[in-house]
């Protein structure tokens, strides 16, 4: 279908000689800034998000945000001792090269056993040696308290000594084969200890998700009781290490981070979220889609495959979002990506994630956008922001049928496969009872959706959204 696409006869840009009226223009501005947002719904209605530089903020709608802490300043107000000088957390890293000391992609929870809400939280000193810990507190706005540094990786034959792999697993455990002849840690097939993310599966056992490049994506359970890793035994046919724990996808140091495992008891997958590119403007960042039956894989993507040490990794996993513009957009999007997603308490599902623009800046945002099972049991995304209004109809809806969206001119955005800088402008096509005029084909109803909703600027929009073969395709149409 994406040949077909691109055969599309470019008139103009965005199709707008097409469009029968002038529509406004603008973009969502969120009110604060959360690198690598992790969600958290509290049961009084509001939602948090913790991420990267002791980012943390507070929303009652998903749309506007409040900034609880700052970037690197705030970092007092999360933590109550993380920079004591008997704080263990960044006794190993020391530090990212060395030089400045922060805290990565947390992820928060609240523990019924502990009565406490629990932060799991990463700190580097290379793109390969980290730590991830646990903290606690008694409010999720914090401050946490440090309590056990839990993983770590990135270590030589000089330094394996300051980890605390010997506590884990023993004084008579040889952790040489993490490290290669030269002396150096075997990053390309163990994990960074870096992005972790918690989860409970069909039967309330708790897991952590984690990894970042390097070795790939890595998955250990917890003793919820504690809060602790629980260690495997060692499983080399289903690449189960006793440390790191379960291999799940990735390897050979591709580009694969923010690892999020969301469990749908709807229709029965475990949905794995990963980010590939690099997190830049101009880095190809994106979201790619991955799903399994069990929380311990195989997951794979819309072919049915998953992925190890390939040479090209850009052909595995449904490419849900990346770079791409629509007409009613002041200014491009670029690099989504290090998502987080939850289903909210009226049943609403929603995918979490920061959002760059296709300026000459880094800045970025969180955006929340609505997400909907297809019938086929994949997930697709409103093309815009959360808006108070929006409706989906879903194709797991037996009565579901694209004859619902309304005939005439939309403007078709296809997200392709590519790890790239460049930017998806959407063409105009002529969409009737879910036939695609310029493209002679129909829009696969088992794997699409419709929602309706206000977009970012104010315009009443219908979106058509689809996947195939691992693309992503939204038709918007202004009305």
């Amino acid at each position: 279908m994406k040949d077909r696409f691109e055969k599309i006869v470019k008139t103009k840009k965005h199709g707008e000689a097409l469009l029968k009226k002038d529509i406004k223009k603008g973009n969502l501005v969120a009110g604060a800034i959360v690198h690598d947002p992790m969600i958290f719904s509290e049961k009084k209605g509001k939602y948090y998000l913790f991420g990267t530089h002791y980012t943390s903020a507070v929303s009652n709608d998903l749309k506007t945000w409040k900034q609880l802490s700052g970037e690197f300043a705030g970092r007092e107000k999360l933590f109550s001792d993380l920079f004591d000088d008997d704080c263990d957390h960044f006794r190993y890293c020391k530090g990212f090269n060395q030089r400045f000391y922060d805290v990565w992609a947390p992820d928060v929870s609240y523990n019924p056993y502990l009565k406490k809400y629990v932060m799991y939280l990463c700190s580097s000193g290379s793109y390969i040696k980290s730590s991830i810990s646990m903290a606690t507190s008694d409010k999720p706005e914090g401050p946490y308290k440090f309590e056990e540094r839990l993983l770590d990786s990135g270590f030589t034959k000089n330094t394996v000594k300051e980890t605390n792999i010997k506590r884990i697993m023993g004084k008579k455990y040889d952790p040489s084969k993490y490290i290669k002849k030269n002396g150096n840690y075997n990053n390309l097939a163990y994990p960074n200890c870096i992005d972790p993310n918690t989860f409970h599966d069909e039967e309330g056992r708790f897991w952590m998700v984690y990894g970042s490049w390097s070795g790939g994506i890595y998955l250990l359970e917890i003793d919820e009781k504690t809060g602790r890793l629980i260690h495997p035994k060692e499983n080399k046919k289903e690449h189960v290490d006793p440390y790191f724990g379960r291999r799940l996808i990735g390897g050979g140091h591709k580009s694969i981070e923010g690892p999020y495992i969301l469990y749908d008891r709807e229709s029965g997958y475990y949905y794995l979220f990963v980010s590939f590119g690099w997190l830049a403007r101009d880095g190809g960042y994106q979201i790619r889609l991955f799903r399994a039956k069990s929380p311990k894989g195989p997951y794979t993507d819309m072919n049915g495959k998953t992925f190890g040490r390939v040479p090209d990794h850009s052909k595995y996993g449904l490419k849900m979002m990346g770079n791409y513009n629509l007409p009613s957009l002041s200014i491009g999007y670029k690099a989504p990506g290090h998502n987080s997603a939850f289903i909210d308490k009226d049943g609403a599902m929603y995918v979490v994630y920061h959002q760059r623009f296709d300026d000459d800046t880094e800045r970025h945002e969180p955006r929340a956008h609505r997400l909907s099972r297809t019938k086929d049991g994949w997930l697709v995304p409103s093309a815009f922001a959360k808006s108070d209004d929006e409706v989906v109809i879903s194709s797991t809806n037996d009565k579901f049928s694209l004859k619902e969206a309304p005939k005439g001119t939309y403007n078709l955005v296809c997200h392709g496969s590519d790890i790239s800088k460049e930017v998806h402008d959407s063409k105009a096509v002529t969409i009737e009872d879910g036939y695609i005029k310029e493209l002679n084909m129909r829009i696969p109803e088992d794997s699409s959706a419709i929602f309706k909703q206000t977009d970012e600027a104010g315009n009443a929009t219908i979106c058509i959204s689809w996947v195939s073969d691992n693309l992503s395709y939204w038709a918007v149409k202004y009305v």
